[in-house]
């Protein structure tokens, strides 16, 4: 039964968010403009444009229909290090500029409604895969500190949340290493081979690896590869976009 003291604590907080709501109307995390967003924090019409309708292969993330186990036909020689891979879409119009956007300082509330977004689009996938933890790919300490936040850890944390599971800081990046748009794609693999390190226990868990841009898939697989060496079970990726060419990782500032 719920007591006077506890009823009178959970009106007050509604009051006061009542409150604050007339003070300050909430607004759209991207164009700002008032009215009442989606529980993403986004409006329904910026929501739309930021979620890609065009159909992409749950393996892969390459434009197309596609098998949730076998993936498409270009699955085979990608050679994917994952179970399967979540997008918002693909990295280019407004979804590109809001990636941008939340790679610098002050722009976290963004990145947030970015990542409950991607849950909404993806909740019957991601509650069928029974995810125990969300884990981030990891920025290297110096570059944190060098740009002053981490839009994947952002991500990550808020994806965390609104599937009720922990947020695990399950991997180090124990190199620094060259940025992956310096690269040709045939040598992003080697760039990032052995570069990251698991601590903690992870055997035996389900687990989401959380990236902001997916270009070759070089980290993300790197990451996998760590991982599963030591012992996670399963390891999904998400991400919110994908270059689906070169070309549109120009600009990105690490495509992966």
């Amino acid at each position: 039964m719920i007591s006077w003291a506890q009823s009178w604590r959970r009106d007050a907080i509604r009051w006061a968010g009542e409150g604050a709501d007339l003070l300050f109307p909430p607004h759209c995390q991207w164009c700002r403009s008032e009215g009442v967003p989606l529980p993403s924090g986004l409006c329904s019409r910026c929501a739309g444009n930021l979620i890609e309708s065009r159909p992409r292969c749950p393996r892969c993330g390459n434009p197309g229909e596609g098998s949730p186990t076998e993936g498409c036909l270009r699955c085979p020689r990608a050679g994917l290090a994952w179970g399967r891979i979540l997008l918002l879409g693909g990295y280019a119009d407004d979804l590109r500029e809001a990636i941008l956007r939340i790679k610098r300082p002050g722009a976290e509330s963004l990145a947030r409604a970015l990542a409950v977004l991607l849950v909404e689009k993806h909740r019957s996938v991601l509650d069928a895969l029974g995810i125990d933890a969300v884990v981030a790919v990891p920025m290297h300490w110096w570059r944190h500190a060098c740009r002053g936040t981490s839009d994947a850890e952002e991500v990550a944390r808020a994806m965390a949340r609104a599937l009720g599971v922990r947020v695990a800081a399950a991997l180090v990046r124990s190199r620094a290493t060259r940025m992956q748009n310096e690269l040709p794609p045939e040598e992003r693999g080697d760039n990032v081979a052995g570069a990251f390190r698991v601590r903690g226990t992870v055997a035996g868990r389900r687990l989401l690896l959380v990236d902001d841009v997916v270009t070759t898939g070089a980290t993300l697989a790197a990451c996998c590869k760590s991982l599963r060496d030591a012992g996670a079970v399963v390891v999904s990726v998400a991400a919110l976009a994908k270059a689906d060419r070169m070309a549109d990782a120009a600009g990105s500032g690490e495509p992966r």
